[in-house]
């Protein structure tokens, strides 16, 4: 097994790939992450603080988020990527595994994101769509345009990240949910949507109530799982399971208020596209024949600059840059001007022979990129235009110019240390193939130890930490799943499971007094008993997951009461110090096999008042009379 799997690893590194679709999903994925890292900041309060606004985190908390989305940010425009990427891995690692994000606000997807992290410290995502690639160009001083054909990556760098972020989690979550009886019974997809505190707002009753859709849809998801790993080797599968799988996690951000999830799965996808798509996609985007002549000073430092920045702008290639002083007698626009005119501004002649110079040219250049259009249109405004033009002619005016000597590209364009590492420890290709077959093995080593014992020997009732010969290897099982947890990403995906929905039928919201003593609902849980927006990922989670589970605890109540009232309270006017809230409930219809008119049925049942929560000089008191929470 070992030998196939390096003689596999040996074909992926030798098979050269385009690098768009790698770049587009860098982008993509960072983008994802910046705004889960900025919705833990809007919420940071209600995550981190022992008590919100009153036994407030460290505040060094929110210098560190700050941090983290910077990373993000770095890595979506592609600028020191490897370090973008491996601070970003680092900050997926350390929030969930040390603040409260592992177990009271656990997104759903974090170990997702820990997953696709770690790859990205190894595979070259920077080699297109990047800002690396431009800092790499202006290290050389002379301008050269971009090449013709994108640059290529090996095609592992597309293959890994899908099978360590949907093969694996598709496997092991098919793997969990036939021991679940309402995924048996087809109704998987059905229920979660059906349930208050999991739909979000658009009502889709119209096709939760066609039985044989949803039956269809939860027997399809169910083999789908299964039959990803096997097939999406193949390139003939690739499109068809490109196409399920994109509509199943679009379904997931439609329907539910689970949404950075559904992102976050559906952006993988992107590495599944063809690479013959890529490629057409390029041809067709692109200019056949420049839409614009730009002619710079070659001797000028700073006009080579603009000319290699425009260029890697430029995706559409529809401006052609050209030195004055090797192309300027073949142009007969610029026949006349004199040559200290020539060199003092920015010229350009479009197809029709039109001449522009100076701020113009810029306008015209901004229009012909296409994208980058309304920035020139806005440079066109009477009085914006004029100002521009004033900075363009103070610039140009002072630039410096060089002799030949200082535009010979230098020697040396600076080092890179991931490159220096590679050759480093990874050697030749031989090596390189027995030391990544080797890590693979290693991963899939973690993956079958989540898989096994947890989702076939937890799932048959097999305890192996009960059983005395057994009792060794549990105690190994469980520190290894920790670690790939926490490091790896690799966990259990026991996702929406009948040991999670079953009995799950309480559902509770929180109400206050306004000034004139009407009753309000908290902006958390509505009049209907959904979440509300933006209260849904983590959020969700926290209340849906941790808070009420189906086997109710009123000491867990309280506390994550407490955290509620204290957070929402100042938002309509209430504190700590003199407030009362009163606790709603109603119930919920939860049933392992299709019913019509379930999501409606389970919005109109009627509220009742169970208790109050009652706040003095900041601490919070539950006061439910005669109600046994546990009983509910």
């Amino acid at each position: 097994m070992h030998q196939a799997l390096k003689n596999l690893v040996r074909w992926g590194l030798a098979k050269q790939v385009p690098a768009t679709g790698l770049g587009l999903f860098r982008i993509l994925f960072g983008l994802v992450a910046l705004q889960e890292i900025l919705f833990v900041f809007y919420f940071r309060h209600l995550i981190f603080d022992p008590l919100p606004y009153v036994d407030q985190a460290s505040p060094v908390l929110h210098l560190l988020l700050l941090a983290w989305a910077a990373a993000a940010l770095a890595l979506t425009l592609g600028y020191r990527t490897r370090l973008a990427a491996a601070v970003g891995y680092a900050f997926w690692v350390l929030f969930p595994a040390f603040t409260p994000m592992w177990h009271d606000f656990d997104g759903g997807f974090d170990q997702l994101m820990v997953g696709s992290s770690l790859l990205l410290l190894f595979i070259p995502a920077e080699r297109a769509l990047s800002l690396d690639n431009l800092r790499a160009r202006l290290a050389r001083p002379v301008y050269a345009p971009a090449a013709a054909e994108p640059a290529t990556v090996s095609v592992l760098c597309y293959l890994l990240p899908v099978t360590m972020a949907l093969a694996c989690l598709y496997f092991d979550a098919g793997v969990h949910k036939l021991s679940a009886q309402f995924w048996r019974n087809g109704v998987g997809a059905w229920l979660p949507p059906s349930h208050p505190y999991y739909m979000n707002g658009w009502d889709w009753s119209w096709l939760l109530d066609n039985k044989v859709f949803e039956k269809g849809l939860g027997y399809t998801i169910l083999a789908f799982q299964f039959v990803f790993p096997a097939l999406f080797w193949h390139r003939r599968a690739r499109v068809p399971l490109m196409a399920l799988g994109a509509t199943f996690h679009t379904g997931i951000i439609i329907t539910l208020n689970i949404y950075p999830f559904g992102f976050a799965m559906l952006v993988h996808y992107l590495l599944l596209v063809p690479f013959r798509w890529w490629r057409a996609l390029g041809r067709a985007y692109r200019a056949a024949q420049p839409r614009l002549a730009v002619y710079f000073d070659e001797a000028c430092p700073l006009c080579n600059r603009t000319a290699i920045v425009v260029n890697h702008f430029d995706v559409k290639r529809a401006v052609e840059f050209k030195g004055l002083q090797s192309h300027a007698k073949a142009c007969r626009a610029l026949d006349g001007i004199p040559e200290r005119e020539l060199l003092a501004d920015l010229y350009a002649v479009d197809g029709q022979g039109r001449l522009y110079r100076g701020l113009d040219t810029y306008i015209r250049i901004l229009r012909a990129m296409g994208y980058a259009a309304p920035l020139g249109w806005l440079l066109s405004v009477p009085g914006i235009y004029h100002l521009a033009a004033a900075v363009y002619r103070r610039i140009a005016d002072g630039r410096a110019r060089c002799d030949a000597a200082c535009l010979v590209p230098a020697a040396q364009q600076g080092v890179d240390p991931w490159r220096l590492l590679a050759d480093r420890y990874l050697g030749d290709e031989g090596l390189r193939a027995r030391r990544l077959a080797k890590c693979l093995m290693l991963l899939a080593v973690l993956q079958l130890n989540s898989t096994v014992h947890y989702g076939i020997l937890y799932r048959l009732g097999i305890k192996p930490a009960e059983v005395e010969a057994l009792a060794p290897l549990a105690l190994l099982s469980n520190s290894l799943l920790t670690f790939s947890h926490a490091v790896a990403g690799i966990t259990p995906h026991a996702l929406y499971m009948h040991d999670h929905f079953e009995g799950f039928e309480h559902i509770f919201a929180i109400t206050y007094r306004d000034k004139d003593g009407k009753e309000q609902w908290l902006p958390f849980v509505n009049e209907e008993g959904r979440i509300v927006a933006p209260n849904w990922g983590r959020i969700q989670c926290m209340w849906a997951n941790v808070a009420l589970t189906p086997h109710l605890k009123a000491e867990r109540l309280e506390k994550f009461l407490r955290k509620v009232t204290a957070y929402f309270g100042p938002q309509v006017g209430l504190d700590t110090d003199d407030a009362v809230f009163t606790l709603k409930f109603k119930h919920a219809t939860v049933p392992n096999d299709w019913q019509p008119g379930l999501r409606n049925r389970n919005l109109a049942e009627p509220w009742r008042d169970i208790g109050t929560l009652v706040w003095k000089n900041g601490m919070m008191r539950m006061e439910l009379p005669g109600v046994d929470v546990e009983k509910l």
